[in-house]
């Protein structure tokens, strides 16, 4: 059961390599990325620095660059968006006499460097105003807790370095510890609570993540659960949607395959995470539903758009097919992502300009012969059709099969997209021709758009193309 995201130590050169070691001493899981060809003894080898830093913060790895904080900054500058989704940032000198804290005051970055200053001997160079003054981060609370409000916090904040007072109500060891001007009779207030409400003017409320949330709807004495089916889309974070990032903050905790789950970096903070094989998809939604049915906030994982070829149909199948009585009342959401094929789709053009359709290849929840039909059906339509589940390690014949059918109604060289680990490492996108598809080209992990008759490409002057359909058809 993972509940920390593992950080990314991040040196240049080999002089840095002792001091990158200590810091990954500390850091359970930590690893430490160096420069090929001028670090050895490292984790990981990287070429491209931009690249490297770039995806490991979009799928919200807390990074630690030992090297000047401007080159941090400039690279990451192009993601800097939304402050309460960036992970911990932060730059360490050479020789280990600085830490300072760049990004992710949301995520526990003053934290982090308190604890890596701590090995390596040097005061941490912490800027936060709050956090210094009062000894504790409000807006990034420990694991174990929840900020169910961090819109009112600046506010909250502001109002405390004016001179305000807080009231507690609850119990959290964190706060009464700290520095902060406790007053049973302050105008502010913060509250710990497992009960879900809209809060307060000039509070600040906290739910602790272990426990079942409890909302008004109880009844008969029975917390009310809640399921939410989400899709992170393709895998990076700019391609999340907020709703689905609402929904991770505040779920107590994540059902869904390990890979799918590592996507979602530091939103898996603090969960109880449920890890299940990619194909145990009725045991992962009976779990989800039990959870649910306990009274907590579970939020089933699904990469893409979960209800294309994902677990939102596993859930309502399983639902539908048990029928208990205990599932009857949990409050069950989809939240949307965007889809392989719209990913795809957009990296390269607009091949779904026109009328299109989305097939899976796989035969294992489904007769080839009725996939047969499909595939005979679209392409005499003349749809776009976007090929779901490819290849796998067990089906190597179906795509072959699938284009011979295809050429006895395309041209040769209608254009063929294929798409693979949009929006994770080692992204890909290729355009060939319909004579060229092989079983080779494409795995699990691969979408492939198969063009029209009037789906064209646009030559670029990089020697790359675009690829559209038009919106207007012309037999």
């Amino acid at each position: 059961m993972n509940t920390r995201v593992a950080a990314a130590v991040i040196i240049l050169s080999q002089n840095s390599v002792a001091v990158g070691r200590q810091i990954t001493s500390i850091l359970p899981g930590a690893k430490l990325y160096g420069l090929a060809n001028r670090t050895s003894d490292v984790d990981v080898s990287f070429t491209n620095f931009g690249e490297t830093l770039r995806e490991l913060f979009s799928t919200g790895t807390p990074l630690i660059g030992i090297c000047a904080a401007g080159i941090l900054i400039r690279t990451l500058a192009p993601l800097i968006t939304d402050k309460s989704q960036e992970p911990p940032v932060l730059a360490v000198a050479e020789d280990g006499s600085a830490v300072v804290p760049l990004l992710g005051g949301l995520s526990g970055v003053n934290d982090l460097a308190r604890q890596i200053a701590e090995v390596l001997n040097v005061k941490p160079a912490i800027t936060t105003t709050g956090d210094l003054r009062f000894r504790t981060a409000l807006l990034s609370p420990p694991p174990g807790y929840h900020l169910a409000n961090p819109e009112d916090g600046k506010k909250f904040i502001a109002d405390l370095l004016a001179g305000a007072k807080v009231k507690l109500e609850g119990t959290a060891p964190w706060l009464s510890e700290s520095q902060l001007p406790i007053d049973p009779n302050g105008e502010l207030t913060i509250q710990i609570t497992e009960n879900l409400g809209t809060p307060q003017p000039n509070c600040l409320v906290y739910h602790p993540a272990t426990v079942a949330i409890a909302t008004d709807s109880e009844t008969n004495g029975n917390k009310q659960g809640k399921l939410a089916i989400i899709g992170t889309g393709p895998g990076a974070s700019k391609w999340m949607s907020p709703q689905v990032k609402e929904i991770l903050n505040a779920a107590t905790d994540l059902v869904g395959y390990k890979t799918y789950i590592n996507l979602i970096g530091s939103l898996a903070d603090g969960k109880h995470i449920h890890e299940s094989d990619n194909r145990e998809e009725e045991a992962r939604a009976k779990m989800a539903l039990d959870l649910a049915a306990q009274g907590k906030y579970v939020a089933v994982v699904s990469s893409g758009d979960p209800g294309i070829y994902a677990m939102a149909a596993a859930v309502f199948e399983v639902l539908d097919h048990y029928n208990k009585p205990e599932w009857q009342n949990i409050e069950i959401q989809v939240a949307p992502g965007i889809s392989a094929m719209q990913a795809t789709a957009a990296t390269i053009g607009a091949p779904l300009g026109h009328d299109f359709c989305a097939i899976s290849l796989s035969d294992i929840l489904k007769p080839w012969a009725i996939i047969t039909q499909r595939i005979t059906a679209a392409a005499q339509a003349d749809f776009v059709i976007a090929f779901y589940n490819p290849v796998s390690k067990e089906r190597t014949w179906q795509l072959a099969e699938a284009k011979n059918i295809l050429l006895k109604y395309r041209k040769p060289d209608t254009p063929v997209v294929l798409g693979r680990n949009l929006g994770r490492p080692g992204e890909a996108v290729k355009v060939i021709t319909l004579d060229q598809l092989e079983p080779a080209s494409a795995d699990m992990r691969t979408l492939i758009l198969i063009g029209s008759s009037q789906t064209r490409q646009i030559q670029r002057s990089d020697d790359k193309v675009w690829v559209y359909t038009p919106r207007r058809y012309k037999p």
